[in-house]
């Protein structure tokens, strides 16, 4: 069992947007990480991002970030294309590896990698940083200790206003459907992970998958893209206690987006809602919930006990990573393994695949 009490030691590679916005952040405010080495195939991103968080090495390329014994944690922020290549780098230099979600464009991939890390025995934690945050942990806590009795439906819609036909050149490589980075890949995924951590994960599902922008047009520069990768998915199921499970998952949504899960019991209901898919600050869950029949929905305030994250500005988005960090921290710290893993990713992909299939698939 490996136990470590001193900071871990954080090789990044890749500095796109979520690294500057949230993966840098995040590991500068948490007291258990320090930054340590940087890799980007812009080597002025990795310089800017030394100079902002006082990283101390800028890495020429992935197997001098890997195979560099100051590093303890080799954190994957490259774009989903990318990943299997990094991650295989990491698995072979013996480094424990975080890698964003998605694992990898192909659940084969995905398969491979898990099975590299497994052999090789290091830790893999991948990016589904929402199933650890404050209100899905409480929400879990709700719906085991009965709140609603016995499920009986689950209802999630997520929506978001950008992946619409018009986007900025920093996500064109969301539009091919091989690279597996679409709204559907990503925030699918991200929502699904949390949803079905809280309540339990289906035994079998039917989807529908639709791209209603087969054109994308970069913003900056007028270039029109071809685009085959979905942007809705209407998902049905069961989970294993028969509860039936509805998700509606749409990107280019010009107004109104956000978050609305509904949880019916035999002996209670719940409402989770945010008005943001991806929140800024202030922009949390709201719980509310009424245990009877006939009754108002009252709010269920988060109590104290959930946050465990020191004081920040950080957007609500931004700490859902924090809490995936935090308990990485806590799992080399105690020698557990709560995390997401890629054992989780690979589940993930599991369930897009039965999703995109369109006829009933069982997951078992």
């Amino acid at each position: 069992m490996t136990t470590q009490t001193s900071p871990i030691r954080v090789g990044i590679v890749g500095v796109g947007n979520w690294a500057r916005h949230g993966h840098l952040r995040v590991l500068d405010l948490l007291p258990q990480y320090t930054l340590q080495a940087v890799y980007s195939e812009g080597r002025e991103r990795a310089e800017a991002a030394a100079g902002e968080y006082g990283i101390l090495q800028v890495a020429d390329s992935v197997d001098a970030l890997v195979n560099n014994p100051d590093v303890d944690l080799v954190v994957v922020l490259n774009t989903a294309p990318q990943h299997e290549q990094t991650v295989r780098a990491a698995i072979a230099a013996g480094k424990n590896v975080y890698c964003e979600w998605p694992l990898t464009t192909t659940t084969a991939a995905s398969e491979q990698l898990l099975q590299l890390a497994n052999d090789a025995g290091v830790r893999h934690i991948v990016g589904l940083q929402r199933r650890h945050a404050p209100h899905n942990r409480y929400l879990q806590d709700l719906l085991q200790q009965g709140y609603v009795g016995k499920l009986r439906s689950v209802r999630l819609h997520v929506s978001m206003n950008y992946f619409q036909a018009l986007r900025p050149n920093a996500l064109r490589w969301t539009a091919p459907e091989e690279n597996f980075s679409s709204v559907i890949a990503i925030y699918a995924g991200h929502f699904l992970d949390m949803l079905f951590t809280a309540t339990g994960w289906p035994r079998s599902v039917s989807g529908l998958l639709v791209n209603q922008f087969p054109k994308v047009t970069i913003k900056e520069t007028g270039e029109v893209l071809d685009s085959s990768a979905p942007d809705q998915l209407v998902l049905s199921g069961l989970l294993d206690d028969g509860a039936v499970v509805s998700v509606h998952i749409e990107g280019g949504k010009r107004n109104g987006s956000g978050v609305q899960i509904d949880i019916t019991g035999d002996e209670g209901d719940l409402k989770i809602t945010n008005r943001s898919a991806f929140g800024d600050v202030g922009d949390d869950y709201v719980i509310e919930g009424a245990h009877g029949d006939n009754l108002a929905l009252e709010v269920l305030p988060l109590p104290e006990q959930y946050l465990r994250l020191p004081a920040s500005t950080l957007p609500s988005a931004v700490l859902e990573l924090a809490e995936l960090y935090h308990v990485y921290a806590q799992d080399v710290a105690e020698g557990t393994r709560a995390a997401a893993t890629f054992d989780d990713a690979l589940r993930l992909h599991r369930l897009l695949d039965a999703a995109k299939k369109g006829v009933q698939s069982p997951l078992a």
